[in-house]
C-alpha cells in the first residue's frame, strides 16, 4: 500500500479530466482551478497528516496482511478504531474547518456491512465486488465523493411517482455488462476534487421504486458525468484569512446516461436494503460530524480566547467572560462526549466491523446542530464589535489610514492594532460571514435534517424496555397488595 503526498494528490486530479463548471465556466484543471484552491488544500491536508510519524496511531490504520493505509479509506474493526476516527475528524478538522475526505471512510463502512448483509440473506456478489473496489481504494490512496442526496421534486411524492422520473437517480437500462443510469445528485460535497464518486440512496424505498435502488462507484471523469459546483470557500478574499485557504465546495452531480459496469454495482433493485444502506452511512457520517463540528469549535473557542485576551479582557480574570467561556467549552465537549459514547458502545456488523451506537450518534450530531448557532454568539460575546468592524485590508495598507489605524485600533499594552485586526477577520470568517452561514447550515442540515436525527434516535431507543422498567416498578411497590398482573415483573414470574 502506498500513502500519497499531498503533491502526489494534486498531479492525481491533473491526471483526470472531470466535466466540472464553477460560476459558469468549464474548469479545465480542477487542481489548478483558483476557486477550488481552498477545497483541494483541506484535501490535501488529509494526505499530509497522514505522513506524519507522531500521528500514526489516530491517521492510519493496520490492515489484517499488517500493511497500514490512511484511516480514511480504512474500516472500523473496533470500538477502539471508533474513538480514533472520531479524533481524526476533531484533528483534521481543528486546522481545515471540513475535511471532507471522512465521507470516504463512512461510506465505505456503510458500504461493508450492507453488502455483506445481502449477501447473505439474497447470495449475491456484491460484498465481494464491494471488497475488490476497497481494495482498489486503499492501494491507491483515492479519496471518493458521496452521492447521497437526490434532487427529490416534490418532497410528498416517493421516487416512483415524480412527474420527472429523473429527479431521483434511476436504471434506465439493464445490460449484460452493466447498467445505464440517469439523473442526479444534490449537495454533494468535494465533488470535483476527488477521485471517485460513490453512490448510495438517499432513502427507504418500495417495490415500485426499485429502478431507484441503486449504489455503484464510478471514476469522477466517467462519460456523461457533468459536476456544476459552487466555489469553495472564499477564494481570493483579503478579509477572509482562514475560508481564503481552506473551503469546501457543494455540487450538482449529474448523470447523463452514465454506464456503470457490473463490477462497480454494489445495489441493483433490491428495495428492500435501500433503507439500510442510507441509514448506515448516515449513522457513520453524522458520528463523523461530532467530531467535525469539535474541531470547528476548537477553532472559535481559541479565536474568542484570544481577542479578549487582546482586549484586555482574559477570560480568567473577567466574570462574563469567564461564564461565556464555560458555554463554549460546555457545548463543544457536550456533543463531542457523545461521539466518545458512540464509539465506546459500538456494535459489531455482520461484516465484522463496527459501526457507532446509533443513539448516541444521532444524539451527538442534534445537540450540534441546535447549538451551532450558539457558538457564533457566545464568540461574539467575549470578542467585541471588533469582528465585524475592523477596518479592510485595503484601508490598513494606505498609507493615509495605515498609522491612524494603528493609533486607535491598539488592544492593551503591547498589543498591536494588526494583532487585533488578524483575529477579528478570522473569527469573522467562522462566525459572522457567508462562509459561517455555510458552517451553520451545514451543522443543521448536513448528514440529515434535526427531524431525520430525532426520528433515528428514537427508532434505535430501547423505548419498550424504559416502559417495562416502569410497569415493574409500579408493581413492586403495589406487591404487598397483590400484584397488578403485568406479567413482566418479579411478582407475576413467582
Amino acid at each position: 500500500m502506498t500513502l500519497m503526498s499531498p503533491q502526489q494528490y494534486r498531479d492525481s486530479l491533473r491526471e483526470l479530466h472531470p466535466d466540472v463548471w464553477v460560476r459558469g465556466k468549464r474548469v479545465e484543471c480542477v487542481a489548478d482551478e483558483p476557486l477550488l484552491q481552498p477545497g483541494v488544500n483541506a484535501i490535501a491536508f488529509t494526505y499530509e497528516l497522514a505522513l506524519n510519524p507522531e500521528l500514526a496511531s489516530v491517521m492510519l490504520s493496520t490492515l489484517p496482511t499488517g500493511e497500514q493505509v490512511s484511516r480514511l479509506v480504512a474500516l472500523d474493526m473496533s470500538t477502539d478504531d471508533l474513538l480514533r476516527k472520531l479524533e481524526m475528524c476533531r484533528l483534521l478538522c481543528r486546522s481545515t474547518g471540513c475535511a471532507q475526505r471522512y465521507l470516504t471512510h463512512d461510506a465505505l463502512g456503510a458500504l461493508a456491512q450492507t453488502t455483506k448483509l445481502i449477501a447473505m440473506e439474497l447470495e449475491t456478489d456484491y460484498y465481494d465486488r464491494f471488497h475488490a473496489y476497497l481494495t482498489m481504494v486503499q492501494q491507491r490512496d483515492l479519496t471518493c465523493a458521496v452521492a447521497l442526496t437526490d434532487p427529490k421534486g416534490d418532497r410528498s411524492k416517493r421516487p416512483h411517482q415524480q412527474e420527472d422520473p429523473d429527479l431521483y437517480l434511476h436504471i434506465v437500462e439493464r445490460r449484460r455488462d452493466g447498467i445505464i443510469v440517469r439523473g442526479a445528485k444534490a449537495n454533494i460535497t468535494g465533488a470535483p476534487y476527488t477521485h471517485e464518486i460513490l453512490v448510495l440512496p438517499t432513502r427507504s424505498m418500495q417495490e415500485a421504486d426499485q429502478d431507484y435502488a441503486l449504489s455503484f462507484a464510478v471514476p469522477i471523469d466517467v462519460p456523461g458525468l457533468r459536476i456544476i459546483a459552487k466555489p469553495a470557500g472564499r477564494p481570493g478574499d483579503a478579509e477572509a484569512p482562514f475560508s481564503s485557504r481552506y473551503g469546501q465546495c457543494t455540487a450538482l452531480v449529474v448523470f447523463q446516461d452514465v454506464f456503470i459496469p457490473w463490477e462497480r454495482v454494489f445495489l441493483c433493485g433490491e428495495y428492500k436494503y435501500a433503507g439500510a444502506l442510507a441509514e448506515a452511512f448516515a449513522n457513520h457520517h453524522r458520528h463523523s460530524c461530532v467530531g467535525c463540528r469539535a474541531g470547528l469549535g476548537d477553532m472559535i473557542i481559541g479565536g474568542a480566547a484570544a481577542l479578549a485576551s487582546d482586549n484586555g479582557l482574559p477570560h480568567e480574570h473577567v466574570g462574563h467572560i469567564h461564564t461565556a467561556m464555560a458555554d463554549l467549552i460546555r457545548i463543544v465537549e457536550g456533543f463531542y462526549a457523545t461521539g466518545v459514547a458512540a464509539s465506546v458502545y459500538g456494535r459489531r456488523t455482520v461484516a465484522g466491523t463496527f459501526e457507532p451506537d446509533p443513539v448516541y450518534a444521532n444524539l451527538g450530531k442534534l445537540l450540534l446542530a441546535q447549538q451551532v448557532y450558539d457558538l457564533f454568539r457566545l464568540a461574539h460575546e467575549i470578542a467585541g464589535g471588533i469582528v465585524v468592524n475592523a477596518p479592510t485590508p485595503e484601508d490598513v495598507a494606505n498609507p493615509e489610514n495605515a498609522a491612524l489605524i494603528a493609533k486607535y485600533l491598539v488592544g492593551r499594552p503591547g498589543v498591536p492594532a494588526s494583532q487585533r485586526i488578524e483575529m477579528a477577520r478570522f473569527l469573522q470568517d467562522l462566525t459572522a460571514s457567508g462562509e459561517a452561514g455555510w458552517y451553520a447550515l451545514i451543522s443543521t442540515h448536513g448528514g440529515g435534517s434535526p427531524e431525520a436525527l430525532r426520528l433515528s434516535a428514537v427508532r434505535n431507543y430501547d423505548i419498550a424496555e424504559r416502559q417495562q422498567l416502569a410497569r415493574r416498578l409500579v408493581c413492586f411497590a403495589k406487591s404487598e397488595e397483590g400484584c397488578s398482573g403485568c406479567g413482566s415483573c418479579s411478582t407475576c414470574a413467582d
